[in-house]
């Protein structure tokens, strides 16, 4: 989770007169990187997976589980089996997270460009629960669920302090809750201090037959008030990060996966309880955006007397207009074309864009920038997107500030005042330029995408589908040369409409009609009739967009749109793939496909069924511990593949996950004991060839032993 560095954060009114210098040398740092590194070309494909999970502590008998504050202890445990085991080929990376119940796990090396990398993904996801599972004690299970239902009910944490502490100061949830690592509990603080007043999230209350709120007659729905940082940042996520070729790759990719954000989010959906509450949303993301929104009132746009709010520290001294959290979907794509008179096509998508300024009249939000720092940038030669986007970001302010830390910092060498603006942007999507690197290495890490909206799913198998599916339809995206923008203002509806109950399914999108480039004879056409309109540069011709289901936009739909799995699948074809390895990509497609159509249900679809369909469910839209344990258990079953969900799989089959010796198993030669070589030998002896023959040593053996006794 963003920059982490060992140090003592100052308090927010020490830190608020470094701010300004700060925000200054963190666009000089990254104007340092830009030069050093923007002409960086012809890298290879490279991504990896980020998988978040939680450690819950069950009792059986008593049917109580609460989240387990251990992360960072089985963190350093494995961090240090993974040192003593790095002559293994496969390997991970265990990461703290916001919760103190909370894991985040990598891949020890990036993926590369081969198909057989592809492959290898899930094989790592289970390699890593794996590991995860043999650090746990029997009274410990790790379901990939998003969020712990119960957080902020009763004493739902294991140890328990008393809430209302000085960090949070939360009504029900505990300073102890939050990772021991300064950054974490910083944040916290810091994010409601500049604020000016705790987080405000408020859920939708589901409404069952017996829901009580709405039994009231109030005039305001019921809703499903929390109060800390914790219910959002304490969700686990399902992200992917991608090198790419180059930094108009890097740009280009970055706004078509902007697009793909909210269908992900819909598609991925884990998330239909909080705070013990059904609630009527299916997805975690409104929940992060407002526990992390640390706007103040003027900021969000309310009547308050400006002279009296007017904070000269503060970026936009504390009362210009921002007009999304920190956590939210992007407010500017960031391609642009950039032809020359030697290169007049664009580099990337040379069919489907035909001027530089062909993205632009999709920025159709408000986009909150710090005018001095896009001023400069623009001075130090900047193009005016990359301009706005980096503004963008500096329209916050640093939320984290090390002692020693500050004019100490070389900007030359460092960027550590850059990215603790930007690692504190968490958007959808996030637009990475390579890392300064240390004298005397050699550059290893390029321009990056991280995909960031999906949820994580309860199995391996899944959690492998989308990540290896994403990964393919960027290749497809490059390959064929595709464009899928549409207006910002319908990206952002598309968000909206992603986190409505049952989503995937009740729901449509709005979705770029043509995403591929014209065909000659129609670009004929077209340049006719857009001739007087070209220094506009609109895109080629079919800039129309419309509504999409899930099936439509991921199957196809006849006649009119050709569908991202057949994209791929075309993709693919064009690659000459064997005939073998498209079968077992097949399984991921295959499977994409049935939720897509609806044949299979989304995490949270069969969350509320289990829910609502327990015995000792009252129609209440009230989730007890009772329910949850029994959800957990069953998540974290399904999980293991000790348990098959038909509505969730259907015919894909998880194979068991266990907790035997996850590093190495030795091929050992000792020899059995007679009593368990006979028993394994019973066990497997099931040919008829071995059966015979076994009969026959029976028999001389008993005849011998009749001989001798005679």
């Amino acid at each position: 989770m963003g920059l982490l560095k060992v140090g003592r954060p100052l308090k927010w009114e020490d830190g608020k007169p470094h701010m300004k210098y700060i925000r200054l040398h963190g666009v000089l740092q990254f104007l340092n990187t830009w030069r050093a590194v923007r002409h960086i070309e012809n890298d290879e494909l490279k991504w990896g997976d980020e998988v978040e999970t939680a450690i819950l502590k069950v009792d059986e008998s008593s049917k109580s589980v609460k989240v387990h504050l251990v992360g960072s202890e089985i963190m350093e445990r494995l961090q240090a089996l993974e040192g003593e085991h790095e002559h293994l080929r496969d390997g991970v990376v265990w990461h703290q997270e916001y919760g103190a119940w909370m894991l985040e796990s990598t891949p020890r090396n990036p993926y590369g460009r081969n198909v057989t990398d592809l492959f290898a993904v899930e094989r790592n996801m289970r390699l890593r629960r794996r590991r995860l599972l043999a650090a746990l004690s029997d009274d410990e299970i790790a379901p990939y669920m998003v969020n712990f239902p119960l957080l902020g009910v009763g004493r739902f944490a294991e140890p328990w302090e008393a809430p209302r502490g000085p960090v949070a100061n939360s009504e029900c949830i505990p300073d102890n809750v939050i990772n021991p690592h300064p950054r974490f509990g910083t944040l916290s603080r810091n994010i409601r201090t500049r604020r000016g007043a705790n987080v405000d999230i408020r859920l939708p209350l589901f409404r069952d037959t017996h829901t009580p709120e709405y039994s009231k007659g109030s005039a305001l729905e019921p809703v499903v008030k929390m109060d800390a940082m914790a219910y959002g940042m304490g969700c686990c996520c399902l992200q992917v990060t991608f090198q790419a070729r180059d930094l108009q790759e890097s740009r280009y990719m970055y706004d078509q996966l902007a697009v793909l954000a909210p269908i992900m989010l819909a598609f991925s959906a884990a998330a239909p309880v909080f705070k013990g509450r059904l609630v009527d949303t299916d997805v975690r993301w409104s929940v992060i955006a407002e526990s992390c929104d640390d706007r103040r009132p003027a900021e969000r746009g309310e009547a308050v007397d400006l002279d009296e709010a007017r904070d000269s520290t503060m970026v936009g001294d504390g009362i210009k207009r921002v007009y999304k959290s920190r956590y939210d979907s992007i407010s500017r794509y960031l391609y642009t074309c950039n032809p020359t008179n030697a290169n007049p096509c664009c580099p990337i998508a040379q069919g489907a864009i035909r001027s530089r300024h062909a993205v632009e009249k999709y920025n159709d939000v408000e986009c909150a920038v710090d005018e001095e720092a896009r001023d400069l940038l623009l001075a130090s030669g900047l193009d005016d997107v990359m301009a706005n986007h980096i503004a963008h970001l500096f329209a916050r302010d640093p939320l984290v500030i090390f002692e020693g830390a500050v004019e100490e910092v070389d900007d030359e060498k460092s960027t550590e005042h850059f990215e603790s603006i930007q690692s504190t942007n968490w958007q959808t999507v996030r637009w990475k330029p390579p890392p300064p690197v240390p004298e005397g290495s050699t550059r290893a890490i390029g321009w990056r995408v991280e995909f960031r909206s999906m949820e994580i799913q309860p199995t391996d198998f899944e959690n492998a589908a989308f990540s290896v599916f994403i990964v393919l339809l960027t290749r497809a995206i490059l390959a064929f040369d595709l464009a899928l923008y549409v207006p910002l203002s319908l990206v952002d509806e598309n968000m909206r409409r992603a986190h409505l109950r049952d989503a995937c399914q009740s729901q449509k999108f709005w979705f770029r009609k043509n995403l591929a480039p014209l065909s000659a004879k129609e670009e004929v056409k077209e340049e006719a009739a857009e001739s007087s309109q070209m220094e506009n540069c609109a895109f080629s011709s079919g800039d129309a967009v419309e509504e999409l289901t899930m099936d439509e936009i991921f199957n196809g739909k006849e006649g009119n749109f050709p569908g991202l799995i057949p994209l791929v699948r075309a993709y693919l074809e064009s690659i000459d793939l064997a005939a073998d390895d498209v079968s077992r990509l097949e399984k991921y497609l295959g499977f994409i496909s049935d939720r897509a159509a609806g044949r299979l249900v989304t995490p949270a679809t069969f969350i509320r069924r289990f829910v609502t369909g327990h015995p000792l469910y009252q129609n209440d839209s009230v989730v007890s511990e009772a329910i949850v344990y029994d959800l957990a258990t069953a998540i974290d079953e399904i999980g293991r593949g000790v348990r098959h969900e038909e509505s969730l799989l259907g015919s894909f089959e998880v194979s068991p996950v266990g907790r035997e010796d996850p590093y190495e198993t030795p091929l050992r030669s000792r020899r059995l004991s007679g009593a368990e070589r006979d028993e394994l030998l019973r066990r497997y002896t099931h040919r008829e060839s071995f059966r015979t023959q076994e009969k026959r040593v029976e028999t001389a053996i008993s005849s011998a032993q009749v001989a001798v006794s005679g």
